[in-house]
């Protein structure tokens, strides 16, 4: 074998290599993309539940936007107040906020409220839903009860009892999943000290909702006329409460005949 030869090849592949890598320097170097600290130390304080209440794609999307300025350092419901501060030293700005938690807005259980006809189907009201009237239950404004809330909840703060979801607003994380599963747009979020609550959804008339209901809103306007904060008012002959204006009196408590405000 001619050294010579064995020595050019061994002299062009070193040359090669090192021109490879020369080249693949200068590119990484020229099409890398910079990530922000900031960003990476807001993701690794996120809890990781990817739950998207915060209105983002999973918390790499809130770590990113809060990093950008776009979006608070408590924009995380699920981290709180002790994941925000954390945050808020990292990015500044203000975390205080109003706690809020998911509601329920029907206490029809099954003395309360009528079914129209025996459901046989899957346990789940978003399939429930597509059955005739929109499910088995009298009111088409009320809670299934088959627990498509209580399924996408992780944290187990939605229990089934008596054929209603009832929420745990202390084990509530405002996530709002829970809100985005009910086919019936029955739960919303309110304030945490939300001093009062309507435990009705019913659009229908009073005398509609006495057929199929013992426990819903008639629309009788009783207490609207006695609320001194004007903070509660009929819409779509349903009690609807501004918790902005709501002094926590409790007089429509009091005054409503059927006691569905608590």
């Amino acid at each position: 074998m001619n050294f010579m030869s064995v020595a050019l090849a061994a002299a062009v592949v070193g040359v090669v290599g090192i021109l490879a890598g020369i080249l693949l320097g200068i590119a990484s170097e020229k099409f890398k993309v910079k990530v922000d600290e900031k960003e990476i130390k807001i993701r690794e304080l996120l809890p990781g539940n990817n739950c998207g209440g915060c209105g983002y794609p999973g918390c790499d999307g809130l770590a990113a936007a809060i990093a950008k300025g776009e979006a608070k350092a408590n924009g995380c419901p699920v981290g709180g107040d002790t994941v925000a501060n954390q945050i808020a030293e990292i990015v500044g700005g203000d975390t205080s906020s109003e706690k809020k938690v998911a509601c329920v807005k029907c206490i029809g259980n099954c003395e309360k409220a009528k079914d129209s006809y025996e459901y046989v189907g899957p346990m789940d009201c978003r399939l429930a839903a597509n059955a005739p009237g929109g499910g088995p239950k009298g009111c088409s404004h009320g809670c299934l009860g088959f627990g498509s809330c209580k399924s996408v909840c992780q944290f187990g703060a939605i229990t089934i009892k008596d054929g209603i979801a009832l929420i745990d607003k202390d084990k509530c994380k405002s996530c709002g999943l829970c809100v985005s599963a009910c086919p019936r747009h029955i739960i919303e979020m309110i304030p945490y000290e939300a001093p009062v609550i309507v435990e009705c959804n019913s659009k229908d008339f009073g005398k509609e909702v006495k057929a199929v209901c013992q426990a819903g809103c008639i629309g009788c306007g009783i207490c609207q006329k006695n609320c001194p904060a004007e903070a509660i008012k009929v819409e779509n002959n349903l009690a609807v409460i501004d918790y902005e204006k709501c002094t926590g009196c409790g007089t429509c408590k009091e005054k409503c005949p059927v006691k569905i405000i608590k």
